[in-house]
């Protein structure tokens, strides 16, 4: 049997992580490597203390028919991002790269292939100094994001209007 590659093995982790969400309509898995060490983990879940969605029984943003990518304010969920950000350094984070592993519905539904950071998390992605975001496609393909490319492409800026 073949190796593994390093980017697929590190995958491959952050989709066990994601089996902790508690998410009813995404499940996000994420990790932070740095120099061949894995420094943290997080998965999509209300914030502590908290009832997450799957204990409530219910999804608000479902209940109002609220489009996957938008109203993310109405959501309990702390993103995968974000808590693999939250439980490390900033110091650990510079020049990491995060792994991130998303799937529709439950553990074992398919895979989303573009699965991308929301903006919210590419600010923390960037802010964290992490390096390069690689994200799962399929079981063995996956795309890599030089996280140079959110800060030059921003897209909180408007389109330039002539006035």
């Amino acid at each position: 049997m073949p190796r593994v590659d390093k980017e697929n093995y590190y995958l491959d982790i952050a989709q066990t992580v994601l089996e902790r969400s508690t998410c009813r309509r995404r499940l996000y898995g994420a990790i932070i490597v740095r120099a061949d060490e894995i420094i943290s983990t997080g998965y999509n879940g209300a914030p502590r203390g908290r009832k997450n969605c799957v204990d409530l029984g219910y999804c608000i943003r479902q209940q109002m028919h609220i489009p996957s990518g938008e109203r993310y304010e109405l959501c309990r969920s702390v993103h995968a991002e974000a808590n693999a950000i939250i439980s490390a350094s900033r110091r650990d984070c510079i020049g990491a790269t995060l792994y991130l592993v998303g799937r529709d519905d439950s553990a074992d539904g398919p895979l989303i292939p573009d699965a991308t950071s929301c903006s919210m998390c590419r600010r923390m992605i960037i802010n964290a100094g992490i390096e390069r975001v690689v994200i799962r496609n399929t079981p063995t393909e996956y795309t890599v994001i030089m996280v140079s490319e959110w800060v030059e492409d921003d897209e909180s800026l408007l389109p330039n209007i002539e006035v």
